[in-house]
């Protein structure tokens, strides 16, 4: 059993003095001072430092597969250090099966972490690595034989045990890498961005192959990524991370249909979603929402939810997503725009339109024999599915209606 929390913690980086920054950048230069390079505008500065992580709060249940996503810098593989021990914790309190971590050697945490770069020894063969762990706890020979062979033949590696990790391909590496940390047999297994260096074939394996190892562990997983594609089929929770901060936590069909803030809606769901300015207009208890000359409608439930909110006539951002977008040459109200690119995508169409100088992408169906078929140029009429129309507000991005 391992349960995790995460209580308030926080990471920040102490900045250098700024004088004796200066005076080693003067040394390295023979006296010439640098210019100064401002921070990021998306990074938090206190008087402490970098903010990387701010009061992050997360409850982690036995076996819960989570994902930690979001853009590069985001706080996302600082958390997971943290969990590990590799990075301390300024502030706030860890706590695994109820046992306060944060001052526990990453040794005795019962964790085991996959990296990114595989961290293989490479004079080593594939046995090796994968007993190097054991080693190191003193596991009587017998047992270490009985959990190499078992984790190889998991992973699908028993054949290569007798190489070194230099005549494997990057999927073998990789399953390498997982072997020599679920051998130990850990309470929390975390993975740092580890398909990232594969190409997308392999990935899409190697992500069937961690869906069917979590089955046969008896741990909790964390899991980092940057790819949502990852996120959305590995997760029973994700956390979308944005600059430190949590965006939202849910299950992957709740941040797809009911995002928090503009961040999330855009970071989830692929092709991305739409935006177009638009005005939310309150009639007694009832809400009309037009996007340019077009009357856009929203279902009973989206209209139930704005009256519980009070919501008031305003100007909004609509999101919808590519798929939820309906091709309509009949109805009365109408969005229109210019097709620029048509993307064949097998099963579908992807369009690209231009509608007044914003890109709208909407995925529409192949065209059977005897259908129109929709080219580059063409002017196409559309409008949205009501029940899949998302409201932001223009100035703090949240979500009108609300999370799922």
């Amino acid at each position: 059993m391992a349960t995790l929390s995460l209580r308030h913690v926080q990471k920040i980086y102490p900045q250098q003095n700024k004088e004796d920054d200066k005076r080693k950048r003067r040394k390295r230069r023979g006296g010439d001072d640098e210019p100064e390079v401002k921070p990021s505008v998306a990074l938090k500065i206190t008087d402490e430092g970098v903010v990387a992580v701010d009061d992050f709060n997360l409850e982690i249940q036995d076996k819960e597969f989570i994902v930690f996503v979001g853009p590069s810098g985001c706080g996302k593989s600082t958390t997971l250090r943290m969990i590990a021990g590799l990075e301390d914790i300024t502030r706030g309190e860890l706590y695994i099966n109820g046992r306060l971590m944060n001052d526990v050697e990453p040794k005795d945490r019962d964790i085991a972490m996959v990296f990114q770069n595989y961290a293989l020894y490479p004079h080593m063969s594939v046995r090796q690595n994968l007993e190097f762990p054991l080693e190191i706890r003193k596991v009587p020979k017998e047992e270490m034989d009985q959990k190499v062979e078992w984790a190889a033949d998991v992973l699908g590696i028993t054949p290569y045990l007798n190489r070194k990790p230099k005549a494997l391909s990057g999927g073998q590496r990789q399953r390498v890498a997982i072997g020599r940390a679920i051998v130990r047999d850990p309470q929390v297994l975390l993975m740092d961005e580890p398909l990232s260096n594969l190409d997308a074939k392999l990935r899409n394996q190697m992500r069937t192959e961690i869906i069917k190892l979590r089955k046969r562990l008896n741990a909790t997983f964390i899991y980092v990524t940057h790819d949502q594609t990852e996120a959305m089929t590995l997760g029973d929770r994700i956390v979308v991370m944005k600059d430190g901060d949590i965006q939202q936590i849910g299950t992957p069909q709740q941040l797809f249909d009911r995002p928090a803030n503009l961040f999330v809606a855009g970071f989830i769901g692929m092709p991305q979603m739409n935006q177009f300015d638009g005005t939310l207009v309150r009639s007694g208890t009832r809400y009309a929402l037009r996007v340019g000359e077009a009357e856009v409608a929203l279902s009973d439930q989206t209209q139930k939810a704005l009256a519980e909110s009070d919501a008031h006539t305003q100007e909004v951002i609509v999101g919808v997503r590519p798929e939820h977008v309906l091709l309509d040459d009949t109805a009365s109200s109408c969005i229109e725009g210019t097709v620029e690119v048509v993307e064949m995508m097998g099963s579908d169409v992807h369009l690209h339109v231009d509608v007044g100088g914003t890109e709208c992408v909407i995925v529409a169906p192949r065209p059977r024999p005897g259908m129109r078929q929709v080219l580059a140029g063409s002017l196409v009429r559309f409008t949205f599915d009501p029940h899949a129309v998302h409201l932001f507000d223009p100035q703090t991005q949240k979500n009108l209606v609300g999370q799922a």
